[in-house]
């Protein structure tokens, strides 16, 4: 017969593995999974331990509050643990649904479908997946499949995900080093009518795929450039691929960004991210009825394109708790007038600054780009430090809005001197208040020319250098 302490522990307890085991987080991760997360959190000193999170804010062990400027890279676009989506899921774990029999039509599926198809009233049909880059995929085979014809278009710049396929569209060498050889995919630079139309004569193009707004960097397409990039497409018998991973499910205040331009209609849309209300993984790709009705031609294809994990119960539960929130609580009408608020603030903040370059962004995606000083004084510390790394100095900037203001922030990208806003779409002028005066107060110490900031600065190069 077993002792008693013995029975306690039988069976899976979730709380007690954390309490026993959730100490180990960082050795976990340095020695199961990607080991220079944790050294890289450690060099910059972001291996915080959070215990809870609600909204737009984590806790630590003492209580301490850190406002989420990230939202989990745009995942968290309703913050974190929004009560009805929480409910929802409840709810269709509690119904113990028939999911994933494979030879069924569930209504969950459709239903979202119906309500996604409901913001692009120009597309007709849905393909569910389980990631941003799975969507781009799909886009990526649809058109080729559709068009007959190999090749894609991409922008110089552009992150459209990495998996093998979607890395055949990303823009940025560093992810694509060492992983050829593959797509024959051709970029061009954003914007560049010209150079899209050279290609275009080739005849082998089956689709152009764009961010309307780039997350590195945070770069807006040119005004005017996504409709004549359309009309340059559909004349060449191409398609236009709205890559909304980031942008859509209201993140720039329209629904989806494209929206911002009249008469722009792609023919293949792809979301993600925001979609479940960041409890599920869901990817989702929008596309016209002669597209989707080409790729499944006959019964022998009805399974030509799936995922194994695609629609499933929890997941669509989500997306549809989602979407009734974001009508309900007015969030794309919250994301536009507390994104003008942020933005105009920083932007006031440029003359004020000199390493302070631009604000640039639309809605709650916002781009903080700084630049070369004017001053002899501060001249010096900025050059040393492009000579080590680009990119340092925005990360000197992220580095104590997290220690000393408790705001977790990002640089944008690899090599660049921007930080990247994109906070969950429900915060407001609390929020606005507590990020410009944070940041007001980094920028003042930044300007000094000296001190902690700085004395940080030269332990990055001293990192740098060494990588």
């Amino acid at each position: 017969m077993a002792e008693p302490d013995a029975a306690e522990h039988k069976g899976f307890d979730l709380g007690r593995l954390l309490a026993e085991r959730g100490a180990e987080r960082y050795e976990l991760h340095a020695r199961h999974l990607n080991h220079q997360l944790p050294r890289m959190l450690h060099t910059i000193g972001f291996d915080k331990v959070y215990e809870r999170a609600e909204g737009a804010y984590f806790w630590d062990a003492d209580g301490q509050d850190y406002l989420d400027m990230l939202a989990g890279f745009g995942v968290m676009g309703l913050g974190r643990h929004h009560p009805v989506v929480r409910k929802a899921l409840h709810d269709v774990l509690d119904a113990g649904l028939a999911d994933l029999t494979r030879f069924d039509c569930p209504p969950l599926p459709g239903l979202l479908a119906e309500k996604l198809l409901s913001y692009a009233p120009h597309l007709d049909r849905v393909f569910f997946g389980n990631s941003g880059t799975e969507a781009v995929e799909t886009a990526l085979k649809f058109a080729r499949y559709a068009t007959g014809r190999p090749r894609v278009l991409y922008c110089t710049h552009a992150f459209h995900g990495l998996t093998t396929g979607s890395l055949s569209v990303n823009g940025e060498g560093g992810f694509r080093d060492g992983f050829a050889p593959l797509l024959p995919d051709t970029a061009i630079e954003m914007g560049d009518l010209a150079a899209l139309e050279r290609e275009l004569r080739r005849g082998d193009v089956a689709a152009f795929v764009v961010e309307p707004i780039q997350g590195k960097g945070v770069h807006e397409t040119p005004p005017g450039f996504l409709r004549a990039a359309q009309e340059l497409l559909h004349r060449h018998r191409a398609l236009l691929i709205a890559d909304e991973v980031q942008t859509g499910i209201g993140r720039t205040g329209d629904f989806f960004a494209y929206q911002h331009e009249e008469g722009v209609e792609p023919d293949l849309v792809c979301v993600a991210k925001a979609l479940s209300g960041g409890y599920v993984p869901v990817g989702a790709t929008l596309g016209k009825e002669w597209i989707f009705k080409k790729v499944y031609s006959s019964m022998d294809r009805v399974l030509v394109h799936s995922a194994s994990f695609g629609s499933n119960a929890q997941a669509m539960a989500a997306g549809l708790a989602t979407l009734a929130v974001m009508d309900d609580e007015k969030v794309l009408e919250n994301a536009r007038t507390t994104g003008e608020l942020l933005r105009s603030r920083l932007a006031a903040l440029v003359d004020r600054y000199e390493l302070l370059h631009e604000v640039r962004g639309r809605g709650l995606m916002i781009g903080i780009e700084f630049g070369r000083p004017k001053s002899l004084k501060l001249r010096g510390g900025w050059t040393m430090l492009q000579a080590a790394r680009k990119g340092l100095f925005a990360q000197m900037v992220v580095v104590p809005l997290l220690q000393r203001h408790r705001i977790l922030t990002q640089v944008s990208g690899d090599h660049l001197e921007v930080i990247k806003l994109i906070p969950p779409l429900t915060i407001g002028e609390k929020e606005v208040d507590r990020f410009v005066d944070a940041f007001t107060d980094v920028m003042d110490d930044a300007h000094k020319g000296s001190g902690l900031m700085w004395d940080f600065g030269r332990t990055l190069i001293k990192q740098a250098m060494a990588g």
